[in-house]
């Protein structure tokens, strides 16, 4: 979903000239992590890839996505790799957000036995941001299956990873690719027909907002028009059958897709919301998609809100925020708990569910 895509690139891109914040003090000395380039064919360009996973003493303390917003989550960047065959769990992050933004939920992961890999997306990502990329689901998905098959070959990775116990976890517009490199189906019929019912949500604003975002600055583009989609490539189904397992998170386009196209899936799908059933925004509203599918299961973060699967804020991001005019409420919370404690009951729900569905520890 496009609710942190308006201005937040832009404001992290400035953040990172300001001072830095101290990260988070919570530290896995078991989590390594490399960031590496994996070409992706579709997009005839390299992908920036994060990886995380269970490590040997080594490396340097780094804390990945710190910045002037948001506190870093640390890690031993370059570690050695634990021995051993361990679950893979391929990320998607946010529309406007990064793969680094999801840190703090990929170290929980890789403390648990996980590796855990995930790509910028080109187009929807921090700094490189657009309407008209925003609904090319099938880059995302592409992106997924590149980044699978690279590991799955890599010499190092093949022999770390269990290509017999993979899942993928997505946030926001993450969540709706992780879906649909299952089999989730969608029309530009029902998409067109949301955004005209649902004029207010996010990320149909953003679609007639007239901005974008390309090298962390802030541009000018004519509103997008949903009718212009390439019909074929939107609506054509994809099912990456070495995902055993998803987890979806407040996904994006769950009042776009169709239900029915869930049932003949018949691996554990299991849908998040950030709210209790009467706070969800109806286009991350999750219930149908779950009924929906044969394997289908969905849970609630009471007291959340779509923020909060974004890391925890620096002292003073709030403030700072307000500042430089940044409109969405990207640290608050509702106020009930703070995002640390939310952080932990989502990481304990989504590595329960992972380890029953990639069946960790056999």
């Amino acid at each position: 979903m496009k609710r942190f895509v308006k201005r937040t690139a832009l404001t992290l891109c400035m953040a990172l000239s300001s001072t830095l914040p101290a990260a988070s003090a919570k530290v896995f000395e078991t989590v390594g992590f490399e960031k590496t380039l994996v070409h992706s064919k579709e997009r005839d360009e390299n992908l920036t890839v994060l990886i995380w996973y269970p490590a040997l003493p080594g490396g340097d303390l780094e804390a990945v996505g710190e910045n002037r917003v948001f506190a870093g989550t640390k890690a031993f960047q370059n570690a050695p790799v634990a021995k051993g065959m361990h679950p893979l769990v391929l990320l998607s992050h946010g529309s406007g957000a990064s793969v680094e933004r999801m840190a703090w939920i990929a170290v929980e992961l890789a403390a648990n036995g996980f590796v855990v890999a995930g790509p910028n997306h080109p187009g929807t990502t921090s700094g490189d941001s657009t309407p008209e990329d925003t609904p090319k689901l099938w880059q995302r998905t592409n992106d997924l299956s590149t980044l699978l098959d690279h590991l799955l070959q890599d010499p190092v990775w093949r022999a770390a990873i269990d290509p017999e116990r993979v899942g993928s976890l997505g946030f926001s517009l993450g969540g709706a690719a992780v879906l649909r490199s299952v089999g989730a189906l969608a029309t530009v019929e029902a998409y067109v027909r949301y955004c005209d019912t649902y004029p207010g949500m996010a990320d149909c604003r953003w679609f007639k907002g007239g901005r974008a975002y390309r090298h962390g600055e802030e541009i000018k583009v004519r509103p997008f028009d949903l009718r212009s989609v390439n019909r074929a490539r939107f609506e054509q189904r994809e099912q990456d059958l070495r995902i055993r397992a998803v987890v979806a998170v407040d996904p994006a386009l769950a009042a776009v897709f169709d239900p029915a196209s869930l049932e003949p899936v018949n691996i554990p799908l299991h849908f998040i919301n950030l709210g209790l059933p009467k706070t969800i925004p109806i286009a991350v509203k999750s219930d149908e998609l779950a009924e929906g599918a044969s394997s289908g299961s969905l849970d609630y973060v009471a007291n959340a809100v779509h923020f909060s699967f974004l890391p925890e804020c620096a002292p003073g991001a709030a403030d700072f925020l307000k500042r430089i005019g940044e409109t969405d409420e990207l640290c608050a919370d509702g106020g009930a708990r703070p995002r640390a404690e939310l952080h932990q009951e989502l990481a304990d729900k989504i590595v329960t569910v992972l380890q029953n569905s990639l069946s960790v520890g056999k």
